[in-house]
């Protein structure tokens, strides 16, 4: 027993023991299994077959109301101390462990399949020399395993070889980062060389020494030493797993990571139990109700002590103690007695109850046709059946950008050209008109190698095109020449280009599709297709893009033997080299540029420069010498080429459309209105988030200040978060105001709220990554919030997943407000488990991050749908139910309490059994749950006209600890006159034959009675939206009261079950009086005019908005949702250069082992006419 001990010991410190860095050899698992890295297995289930029925009853009476319903179960089941049966507690507790264990096992269960599922996916391993087909579970660090093109990626890889040139493979990354543009990866020479030659894999035995597993996607440590030489591994060596691989035939990988280990799961975290703020209300008012249930007990025990010791000695002659009982007993045994008559103030049915309706409004979320997207056959989908009413109180909105806010695509719109404008549509009067899908296309059917998906609207260009305009015809053949894509033909006049960013795919696009097609590249040249002629270009030099330069330039011989520059790049760089006789025209094009940065859309300049052959001679010697320069080389190439790229001639413009997804602006714009707050996290650079921030009109030309933080040290972002914060609020303190409070359970939960500031105007705050960095640090988290908070938009860039979780993390610590973090990718879902709630963005983006949300669809535009309608019925429909439950419980056991006083503290119920049993599961469970499903204060077309409806959820007014005070106030009167009224006028009463009907039966059957009619009318009154499925329970409830009261104290029943069923005969002799009714009647007025009356004055002095929208939806028609049309803006900023984020691909195509190509048989070679720019 003691080694068994010692063994879990043992264990438990292995797996205590961080993984400080990783040493693997490749071909050899013997020396890898002996560190016990995991393998390539993944598990996010919770149980297996042998763990689910411990697991989860410990997880379920963990919930402080299962357990204290099983403490009830065992204290009925005590003789002396129940006046109930044991079964009245003991099914309904059965029924809800049972329903919540199946709903829970059938999760688990989709989980072990799609476990299952990607574990037995089969890639080619490495084994004993030769590849061997495994499922993935089974493949382990140091492997060596083959992909093929359009595979997944296995597991983390260290890339070795593969059929590209310089050892090249192309990914997509859509499932780690939502970004659909191929992904570049190179491996090293000395690991390329070997190719496909099984040999020479199976013989390799590099060490590879790396960082330990960490949720990084966008960095990467580490060494490869082979044969004693060491070698640098940085990010652009590494496969991920989760990436795809495309146009590429084949590629060698070693496992680095694997399973849990590799970056895709590391990201992925565990998984949190997420917990609404109603959850947590409700957790600290039952806490306080079994307070308040104590002290009734105990008031009513110790009632009972002076009642046994005073009054009680009377009724011992012929209701004689039990042997060894005296005062002192019976009333602790009545205490406990109390506690289960009176606990109904917690009913088991209220938690089941709430299951059931947040299950319901699940459903509807998941029947939504209006958050159906039909082009990817998509519908919204509520993964998480238990947050529905949060959505309706979301303050803070943390959104990705690429793909979430944006398609990802971009489309090439409009352009300039030599002063012309074209891509826009006129009418005869020179009113722009809008493009919609029914708007004529351009025919491009003259050219046999134009893009099919390709969409442009103003014919006028074709036609300056085709004519042969020589300002039009040298604007595409600029575009044409000037870029670093690469070209693939698989098929005669079938060309697809792989870009490095979106942007250059979209303009060489257009090239092509406007007569100047990109074909291939050659060692020294570039052929294109001018209208139809095949041209061949010497490539002289490539001048390529940088973050610093902003632009790029081609140096071309044409055939004729003229050297030309093209050049494009962002319009204050190109400006300023252009000759003066451009002046005219540059005064247009910034017109024309003004125009399109209006529409939100993306610029570049195009300039060219006709080159002397002389001057081209020297100036290529001095740039051979400047490449070849061990010292300064960067700076002597950047002086030539500022010499080179100078008195250029202006061409035009390009306007390129970073195509957001369909109603963005509007879905901001509404949530806006809403009072809810969005800050856009994204890992792009700063120009491009800026521009998706003025295309969806977040950031604004009418903003009084848009703030940049982008400084390098801690002491320099502080500077300049108090530098915005003192500009937007002068007057405000230094110091931010902190309140702090207790919450939680036992109020052990200490929290910090930072109190809003009042901001006169609008503003917008940009943050750098590195930047946050710092401002997320403990001793400035605080400054940065607070100035963030200020803004009316928030956007950070080239942040990284973990500073996404920090910033929620953050809001969530310091603004006590419900958070909700939306994205689509692996790099989201850190933030998306960090906010209250995480909804994932389904579709081409890949699954990633819908797989840990809590919601999905698949448009950002279906957000406004889910949190102004459904949530915010959602939460309307909770709230109306803990409401009306808590006060139709607490009515009836006050009454318990009242009767107490006329029945000598002895436990007596005030009910019949059977009424006891069925009011909570029978008489009053169905009209509440049809209130909780299909109520609704205005339809959706009203909450979409008035957004302002939501702002009661984030104050919490529909349901709080004061509204909880004051429906037990109320619930306290209504049971005062539930029980006095009938007391009242059945005291001293005779029917008309003289016979008493003062006794305890008749009594019990008319307190019911009262009770149920005016909680059914009470019912009414809090019924907004009556349906069919509302009048049939409601009435067909009490129909059933009847029904069954009637059969239960009949005589046949009687005769069956005497004991069960001793009310006979009551029901008839009872109901059958006037002055019966006559009561029922005033004793309903008596509990519902003060609530009428109460609501009447304060809709009349202090109306809200709801009741407002109310008033005018009872008058006029819905209304009809207007349709949306671009509004242009007038602005004087451009947006950013079309180019990638990093440098671009000039290196790659200088080199002349790019040509390097292993033969393939039976494919056409990718990239077989690639140009280096120069030897």
């Amino acid at each position: 027993m003691g080694s068994v001990a010692s063994y879990f010991r043992n264990l438990n410190k292995k797996e205590k023991k961080q993984e400080e860095e990783r040493l693997l050899r490749a071909n050899d698992r013997g020396f890898n299994l002996s560190f016990q890295y995991a393998n390539n297995a993944i598990r996010t289930s919770k149980y297996n077959i042998f763990t689910f029925l411990p697991l989860n009853l410990f997880e379920q009476f963990r919930r402080l109301a299962n357990a204290y319903f099983l403490f009830l179960l065992i204290l009925q089941m005590i003789p002396q101390v129940s006046s109930l049966s044991w079964f009245t507690t003991a099914v309904p507790l059965v029924i809800v462990l049972s329903i919540t264990a199946a709903k829970d096992a059938s999760d688990d269960i989709n989980r072990h399949k799609c476990d299952k599922q990607v574990n037995n996916r089969e890639v080619e391993v490495l084994i004993d020399g030769e590849l061997k087909k495994e499922k993935w579970r089974e493949v382990q660090v140091g492997d060596i395993i083959k992909l093929e093109n359009n595979e997944f990626v296995t597991a983390d890889l260290l890339l070795l070889s593969s059929s590209e040139p310089l050892n090249l493979v192309y990914v997509e990354t859509a499932e780690l980062d939502g970004e659909t543009n191929l992904k570049v990866k190179q491996a090293l020479t000395v690991t390329g060389e070997m190719g496909d030659s099984i040999e020479a894999l199976a013989s390799f035995n590099g060490e590879v020494r790396c960082e330990p597993p960490n949720n990084c996607l966008d960095k990467f440590k580490g060494t490869l030493t082979v044969n004693g030489q060491a070698y640098s591994l940085d990010n652009d060596k590494v496969l991920l797993r989760g990436c795809t691989l495309r146009n590429t035939e084949w590629c060698f990988g070693l496992v680095m990571f694997g399973g849990p280990d590799t970056k895709l799961m590391q990201n992925s975290g565990k998984t949190v139990f997420k917990r609404t703020s109603i959850d947590h209300l409700m957790n600290i008012l039952v806490l306080g109700i079994f307070g308040f249930l104590a002290t009734m007990c105990a008031i009513l025990s110790i009632c009972n002590a002076i009642w046994e010791a005073n009054e009680g000695s009377a009724f011992t002659v012929f209701l004689p103690r039990e042997p060894g009982v005296n005062s002192s007993l019976s009333s602790f045994l009545t205490f406990w007695s109390y506690v289960i008559v009176l606990n109904t103030v917690v009913p088991i049915s209220l938690y089941v109850s709430v299951e059931i309706i947040r299950l319901g409004n699940s459903f509807f979320i998941d029947w939504d046709r209006k958050m159906y997207y039909p082009k990817n056959d998509t519908p919204a989908q509520a993964r998480t059946t238990t947050l529905n009413e949060e959505l309706g109180q979301i303050k803070y909105i943390f959104s990705d950008k690429t793909g979430t806010l944006t398609q990802n695509i971009m489309t090439f719109n409009k352009c300039s050209i030599n002063g012309k404008a074209y891509g826009e549509l006129c009418d005869f009067s020179g009113q722009r008109i809008e493009i919609t899908e029914k708007t004529p296309r351009v025919d491009f059917s003259w050219n046999q190698l134009a893009d099919p998906k390709f969409i442009f609207h103003d014919h006028s260009l074709v036609e300056t095109v085709r004519e042969g305009n020589p300002e039009a015809q040298a604007f595409f053949r600029l575009l044409a020449l000037c870029h670093t894509v690469m070209p693939e033909e698989k098929k005669e006049g079938e060309l697809f280009y792989q870009a490095q960013s979106p942007d250059e795919g979209a303009l060489v696009t257009a090239a092509r599709n406007f007569g100047f097609v990109f074909r291939s590249r050659t060692p020294e040249t570039i052929t294109i297709m001018e209208m139809g002629r095949k041209v061949v270009y010497e490539l002289v030099a490539v001048l390529d893009f940088n973050n610093v330069r902003k632009r790029m330039s081609v140096i071309v011989r044409g055939p004729e033997g003229k050297t030309t520059l093209y050049c494009k790049g962002a319009d204050t760089i190109i400006y300023e080299r252009l000759h003066p006789s451009c002046s005219n025209l540059m005064k247009v094009t910034t017109d024309h540029l003004n125009m399109y940065a209006g529409d939100g859309l993306r610029t570049l300049v195009l300039a060219s420069k006709d080159l002397d052959e002389s001057y081209m001679k020297e100036w290529r010697k001095r740039h051979n010498e400047a490449s070849t320069a061990m010292e300064d080389r960067e700076e002597r190439l950047e002086e030539l080429y500022e010499e080179i790229e100078k008195d250029m001639t202006l061409l035009g413009a390009t306007a390129v459309e970073d195509k957001l997804q369909d109603g963005v602006p509007q879905t901001i714009e509404q949530l806006a209105k809403a009072d809810i707050k969005i800050w856009v996290l994204t890992g792009d650079k700063q120009e491009t988030a800026e521009n998706i921030g003025y295309s969806c009109n977040m950031l604004r030309e009418e903003m009084n200040e848009v703030f940049v933080v982008a400084a390098n040290t801690a002491e320099g972002v502080r500077e300049e978060l108090r530098s915005a914060r003192r500009k937007m609020c002068p007057d405000a303190a230094e110091e931010p105001s902190v309140t702090t409070a207790r919450a939680g359970l036992f109020w052990l939960k200490k929290t910090q709220t930072v109190q809003d500031e009042k901001v006169d105007g609008e503003y917008a705050m940009l943050i750098n990554g590195h930047s946050l960095a710092f401002a997320l640090e403990e001793d400035l988290e605080l400054e940065l919030l607070r100035t963030a908070c200020m803004c009316q938009t928030v956007i950070c860039c080239r942040v990284t997943p973990l500073q996404k979780a920090q910033v929620v993390q953050l809001v969530k610590k310091y603004k006590q407000a419900v958070t909700l973090a939306i994205g689509d990718g692996a790099n989201d879902v850190s933030m998306i488990k960090a906010a209250h709630i995480g909804v994932g963005i389904s579709g081409q983006e890949g699954m990633q991050a819908v797989l840990s949300s809590d919601f999905s669809f698949a448009q950002f535009r279906y957000l406004q749908r889910l949190l102004l309608v459904h949530g915010r019925w959602s939460y309307l429909r909770m709230c109306k139910f803990l409401r009306y439950f808590f006060y139709k419980n607490f009515t009836f056991t006050f009454v318990h309490f009242w009767y107490a006083f006329f029945c000598g503290f002895s436990a007596q119920t005030v009910y019949d059994e059977w009424f006891i049993t069925l009011y909570n599961t029978v008489y009053t469970s169905l009209p509440v749950l049809a209130l909780s499903l299909f109520d609704q204060d205005v339809n959706d077309r009203w909450s979409f006209q008035y957004p302002q409806l939501y702002a009661p959820g984030q104050q919490n007014l529909y349901f709080s600890k004061k509204a909880f005070l004051n429906l037990t106030a109320f619930s306290c009167y209504s049971s005062l006159v539930l029980y006095f009224v009938p007391w009242a006028a059945i005291h001293d009463t005779v029917r008309d034959d003289g016979k008493d009907i003062a006794d305890y039966q008749s009594f019990a059957l008319f307190a019911q009675t009262c009770l149920l009619i005016v909680v059914s009318i009470q019912m009414c009154l809090d019924t907004y939206h009556w349906t069919a499925v509302n009048n049939l329970f409601i009435w067909g409830s009490l129909a059933v009261y009847f029904a069954v009261t009637f059969t239960m104290y009949s005589n046949g029943i009687f005769v069956i079950i005497p004991s069960a069923f001793p009310f006979v005969g009551t029901e008839r002799n009872t109901l059958n009086l006037p002055n019966v009714w006559l009561t029922i009647v005033l004793t309903s007025l008596l509990c519902i005019l003060p609530v009428v009356a109460y609501r009447f004055i304060v809709m009349q002095i202090r109306p809200t908005i709801n009741d407002k929208v109310r008033h005018r939806a009872r008058k006029e028609p819905p209304p009809t949702p207007a349709p949306r049309r671009p509004v242009r803006r007038v602005s004087t900023r451009r947006s950013g250069y079309a180019f990638a984020h990093s440098k671009g691909y000039g290196d790659l195509v200088t080199s002349q082992r790019f040509l390097m190509k292993r033969p393939v048989k039976g494919r056409v070679m990718l990239f077989s006419h690639i140009t280096p720019a120069e030897s």
